[in-house]
């Protein structure tokens, strides 16, 4: 079902950690990313290396490894603390353990509509960057994945109905784990590399995925229903280790925010349009799209408003955030009619 946190291409983070400069030392950050060459993100991030080393005189430079051959974000991480790599593209939750506030936006059912999620995003993503800051991370903003709606290969619009499936959550992700216990689910965990197969052995029947996902994954030729419920928003932040960026110089320092915030923020509004492209794909190859009814929906958002109020709790992110973002909600939908 929900590609919670490690959607393999557009949410991704840049963590950089350099050696020191000295004169005109040229720096290379090595980046691992799961994105493949071709994905608007790599053309992005492509672009964007070209454009700092040309700007910076050659002296701050990328080395990018994509498509995950360094392999998930927990690998990556594990290389990042040795020095293996110097920077790691990875989605929100590669960083939860130091600043688990990122994951905010990630909660089930948080959002019912894009316009909520901008909403609530033009009010907190700065909020999010300086948390981020204050973990001595650099955040240049948030990029979209989109939402991650239930895709199965049989009609299903209740809870109920859902608990019967074979449903797939991302390996190595203990925030799908808490996800999918809202809905009193028991995913089978597999590693993004699997899941085709799975869908093709029936050891799965079940995904989430926003759409774009679906389709360049191939997800799509095994799957015949997708519910419309918005689960889960994905989304990436692009960050630079702190004692990395203090490395560079001001010059250098303030080429590298323009041009990574400008193409985070590309990135983010590109995202936007391919899903809704997919979406329409998806339609078009004969994949029947299922609306839940109104008591369905109110099941379903009821069990993860609950579930959700218990990971305050429990600190999953905590509650001061997490009461903003419900007040935005709270005054979007007051302001639009549609509480």
């Amino acid at each position: 079902m929900i590609i919670f946190n490690r959607l393999w291409f557009l949410c991704l983070l840049v963590i950089g950690a350099v050696s020191p400069l000295s004169g005109a030392q040229a720096v290379t950050l090595k980046i691992a990313t799961l994105s493949p060459e071709g994905t608007a993100w790599m053309k992005m991030l492509r672009r964007a290396a070209g454009s700092i080393e040309q700007r910076t005189e050659g002296a701050v430079k990328f080395k990018i490894y994509p498509g995950g051959v360094m392999g998930d974000d927990k690998a990556v991480l594990r290389k990042l603390r040795v020095g293996q790599l110097h920077g790691a593209a990875l989605t929100s939750g590669g960083v939860m353990q130091p600043y688990p506030d990122i994951v905010l936006y990630n909660l089930p059912l948080t959002f019912r509509s894009a316009e909520e999620v901008d909403y609530v995003r033009e009010r907190m993503d700065r909020k999010l960057m300086a948390g981020l800051a204050a973990q001595k991370f650099i955040g240049f903003g948030v990029a979209e994945v989109g939402f991650a709606y239930p895709m199965m290969q049989q009609p299903v619009t209740s809870v109920a109905e859902f608990q019967d499936l074979r449903v797939w959550a991302p390996d190595n992700d203990p925030g799908a784990m808490k996800a999918y216990s809202s809905f009193s689910v028991t995913p089978i965990p597999l590693p993004i590399a699997d899941v085709l197969t799975g869908l093709q052995t029936g050891l799965i029947n079940t995904i989430g995925s926003p759409p774009i996902g679906a389709i360049a994954l191939q997800w799509h030729t095994q799957i015949s229903h997708t519910l419309n419920l918005p689960l889960l928003y994905v989304y990436g932040s692009f960050v630079i280790a702190e004692r990395a960026f203090k490395r560079l110089n001001a010059t250098q320092q303030q080429i590298v925010t323009e041009e990574l915030t400008a193409g985070v923020k590309a990135v983010d509004a590109m995202s936007r349009k391919d899903n809704e492209s997919a979406a329409a794909a998806l339609l078009k190859q004969g994949i029947v799209s299922l609306q839940p009814s109104s008591e369905e929906a109110a099941e379903w958002f009821d069990l993860a408003a609950q579930a959700n109020a218990k990971l305050i709790d429990e600190g999953y992110v905590s509650r001061a955030m997490y009461d903003e973002m419900m007040q935005h909600l709270s005054d979007y939908r007051a302001a639009t009619g549609s509480d």
